[in-house]
């Protein structure tokens, strides 16, 4: 094996030796009355590592330590998915996900086993002691502690959470009235980082009724952050209602074109332009019969049947007038001498 692999499976067995440790010295007095809420945290943490470290193995047998970084676009466009480093890259890049995903588990169930761990250093009741005085840390009002845990924690998130669809928003094909609406309704976690920031002055500069402050910017923080949430969840049911007032405005994308570069699109048939016959004039025949001017919102389903047909003899219109809906009616007419004769009808009208 590799030094790394070596260095990992060391790690890991070091580790879950003192976790057993752990476990013997807290059983040893009072068997398992004596486990604690951050001992079985710390069980399901050593899962987590398990887990981890099984992951980090695996990438350098499986995925031969390949991912899909590392590669310039020139490489990326010479690999052809038969190629065995294709595969590699793929499982490398799924281990790699999966890795970060437990990570993160394992890190954070950690630390919620510290938290536990610390609850007990500061005896729980002493956060509603009247007499004697308990100390700031046990005032929960005004706790300093509280206090800076709670505005740090708000602050990191809340702009890690307005950060993330800002650049997607503005990279998408919404109309920019939706783009400037959309940021609005996110800009409102400025409001909460206001909030906390006020509510967090109010208690550090003062300690008598600063807490009554806070209170109530509190209560504003909260329904902010309710509403925020909500929003981006409401907006279709209010598309859906505010549509017949509002008409296009509300519309969820820029409509997508198809403009052929000259006349119109038959139905079936390439382009033409007024009466002309010659095919050297005509325009390749569409995948898709229906009329190249049409356009489309992409948020509408439209399914479109109709059967192909060429069109001859057609009246000069302009593209502007819109679809062009031709009808011919052929008959035919057979003796019994096998003779036959054929009239033809048509019809042409525009929308």
């Amino acid at each position: 094996m590799s030094d790394p692999v070596v260095e990992g499976w060391t790690l890991y067995a070091v580790g879950v030796a003192s976790t057993i440790l752990r476990f013997y010295a807290r059983m040893r007095v009072d068997g398992l009355r004596s486990l604690q809420a951050e001992d079985y945290l710390m069980a399901i943490s050593i899962a987590f590592y398990t887990i981890q470290t099984t992951l980090a193995y695996n990438i350098g047998i499986l995925a031969h330590g390949l991912a899909n970084n590392g590669i310039t676009d020139a490489q990326r466009a010479a690999l052809s998915p038969s190629d065995p480093e294709y595969d590699f890259r793929i499982i490398g890049s799924k281990i790699q996900v999966a890795g970060w995903t437990i990570y993160s588990a394992l890190i954070w169930s950690l630390k919620l086993s510290m938290l536990y761990f610390y609850t007990r250093l500061t005896p729980f009741h002493k956060y509603w002691q009247i007499n004697p005085d308990p100390g700031n840390s046990c005032q929960a009002a005004i706790s300093k502690p509280i206090v800076w845990v709670s505005f740090a924690a708000n602050i990191s998130t809340d702009i890690y959470l307005i950060a993330i669809p800002l650049p997607m928003l503005w990279g998408s094909s919404l109309k920019m009235i939706k783009k400037i609406a959309s940021t609005i309704v996110l800009g409102a976690g400025i409001f909460v980082l206001v909030c906390a920031t006020l509510k967090s002055v109010f208690v550090l500069v003062d300690p008598v009724n600063g807490a009554e402050l806070a209170g109530a910017w509190g209560t504003r923080e909260a329904f902010v952050a309710v509403m925020t949430t909500n929003l981006p969840i409401l907006f279709p049911l209010f598309r859906v209602w505010l549509t017949p007032i509002f008409g296009s405005v509300l519309r969820s994308s820029h409509k997508t074109s198809y403009q052929y570069p000259s006349g119109f699109q038959t139905i079936g048939g390439g382009g033409r332009s007024g009466k002309s016959n010659d095919p050297s004039r005509r325009g390749p025949p569409t995948a898709n019969p229906i009329s190249a001017n049409m356009s489309f919102n992409n948020s509408e389903e439209r399914i479109v049947k109709a059967e192909a047909h060429r069109m001859d003899d057609l009246t000069d219109y302009s593209a502007s007038k819109g679809i062009i809906v031709s009808n011919v009616v052929e008959v035919i007419h057979e003796d019994k001498k096998g003779g036959s004769s054929r009239s033809r009808e048509g019809s042409e009208g525009s929308w």
